[in-house]
């Protein structure tokens, strides 16, 4: 049988199977216990919306782009929403662990599945690597750490959530939501203190906090417009995890209640936390007084006094890193367990536990993570930075390939192929087709940064060359895998 026949029979003999013989859509959906609770998404939806990348990364942007920073996280926000909305969409019409892995299978084929699976896993590992050095510069902060090697650190923190992911999902979501709860507690605890003082014309480091702040060091923009440009790639990596809400949905009991709630919820979020904190920032100091060595948070608190700033908020910051390799890990062990069902990743990958959690796949994204220990250990001032832009590649990436399988999603639908559910991302492809042009000029403007955005922009063709060979390795075991999937489904509708 053709390549082409067996992609074209694939899609309706899997929503036959699928709605005939109540079987998964996708074969790596099987096994999976559905202990996720509503709470639990949602908290997972929160916690992927405000990680370092507010809480740490905020200072050195309003540094370099000054209050306009504010508009650069409402415009990634827009867009990072109907990424979600797309994906969500998606959950609606088949949940799967596989996420968009599975969607990609079903509308772009083996080869479109292997890419985003990969890249996914690519911008996960980094990250991981990129928070463990984060939890072990973070906890370096207190004296009685400061002996300890980073890379020993490094390895503690890894072999911690190692350990709670491998226990089972349950637990996973149940520490996601504590740590969400914290992270929640610090925005909106800062939050009110600054409205106080913003109420109060309480000073803050000599400055008088109000509009006059922003109008007397340059205005939104004081360093031009250019700045706010390039700081989109990190605002950006900033919302990486918004996608998690599509993997967690297939283990949870009633995803076609959950997952709208919390999709819809992401937005106030996003206007409430990011760029609500971000206006308060530059309202009560100058861009310049923040700096990317300290959370901004911290340097404000620490302007008016509050006594022990630093460590509270270095603690958050801590949690923070701690909650973003948590998911890391739980993310990437069902992305590559579905992959490797349809032949397209190690074999060892599709294996479970008792308690029903995919470890192969899990201890896969350590082993890399392992090697991120060896980095902090030869390159600990360095190994943050390099990676950091690593994964930025591997999220732009998995978030056009949601937006291009919702596209086809749709296609299929008007053709009378498939249904869309009722929670619909409205305005396709116009949206889906914006929202891509958006993701791949942030992309390309990367490259007026020569220090770091342009050598990440030049690691596009190893990585291609990497998933080329990659692709010639596992080709015939994925055809041979989607022979028999194909003959399972035929038999199933018969």
């Amino acid at each position: 049988m053709s390549k082409d026949a067996v992609e074209s029979a694939r899609a309706p003999a899997r929503i036959q199977a699928a709605q005939a013989a109540q079987t998964p859509a996708d074969a790596g959906d099987a096994g999976y216990s559905k202990d996720l609770k509503a709470r639990h998404v949602n908290m997972i939806a929160i916690g992927g919306a405000i990680g370092t990348g507010l809480l740490l990364g905020a200072g050195g942007r309003l540094h370099n782009a000054g209050p306009a920073l504010a508009l650069a996280y409402l415009v990634c926000g827009v867009f990072a929403f109907f990424v979600v909305r797309a994906l969500g969409e998606l959950v609606l019409y088949r949940p799967s662990s596989g996420s968009f892995v599975s969607y990609a299978r079903e509308f772009l084929g083996e080869k479109g599945a292997y890419v985003a699976g990969w890249m996914y896993f690519l911008n996960w590992s980094t990250t991981g690597i990129a928070d463990i050095t984060a939890i072990a510069l973070y906890t370096h902060y207190w004296s009685m750490f400061t002996s300890i090697p980073q890379w020993v650190l490094a390895l503690i923190a890894l072999a911690v959530v190692l350990a709670v992911n491998l226990i089972s999902v349950k637990i996973f979501g149940e520490l996601e939501f504590w740590f969400s709860i914290i992270k929640v507690a610090t925005i909106v605890g800062f939050m009110l203190i600054s409205i106080f003082l913003l109420a109060t014309q309480h000073k803050v480091g000599g400055h008088t906090p109000g509009l006059s702040v922003i109008s007397d060091h340059g205005g939104l923009f004081p360093h031009g417009a250019m700045p706010v440009v390039l700081v989109m790639q990190g605002v950006i990596f900033a919302y990486a995890a918004l996608e998690l809400v599509g993997i967690a949905a297939g283990e949870t009991a009633e995803p076609e209640k959950v997952v709208p709630r919390a999709v819809n919820s992401i937005m106030w979020r996003v206007g409430l936390f990011y760029v609500g904190s971000v206006v308060l920032l530059a309202l009560l100091l100058p861009g310049s007084v923040y700096s990317a060595d300290e959370s901004p948070f911290v340097t404000v608190l620490s302007k008016i006094g509050v006594p022990a700033a630093g460590d509270v908020m270095n603690l958050v910051v801590l949690t923070a890193a701690m909650s973003s390799l948590n998911s890391g890990l739980y993310s990437t062990g069902r992305i590559l367990r579905s992959m490797a069902m349809a032949g397209s990743a190690p074999k060892f990958t599709a294996r479970m536990n008792r308690s029903q959690v995919p470890y192969g796949g899990i201890l896969l994204t350590c082993a890399v993570c392992v090697l991120g220990v060896g980095l902090n250990y030869l390159m600990p001032s360095q190994a943050f930075e390099i990676v950091l832009n690593i994964a930025s590649l591997g999220i732009i990436s998995t978030w056009v390939i949601i937006m291009i399988c919702h596209m086809i999603f749709v296609r299929r639908a008007r053709a009378g192929l498939a249904t869309r559910p009722h929670f619909q991302l409205k305005f396709s492809p116009v949206i889906e087709i914006a929202t891509i042009a958006f993701l791949l000029i942030c992309l390309g403007m990367m490259w007026n940064d020569p220090e770091v955005g342009r050598k990440t922009i030049l690691l596009i063709p190893v990585i291609a060359v990497m998933l080329v060979a990659g692709w010639f390795g596992v080709r015939r075991r994925v055809s041979k895998t989607t022979d028999q999937e194909l003959t399972e489904l035929s038999r199933s509708t018969n």
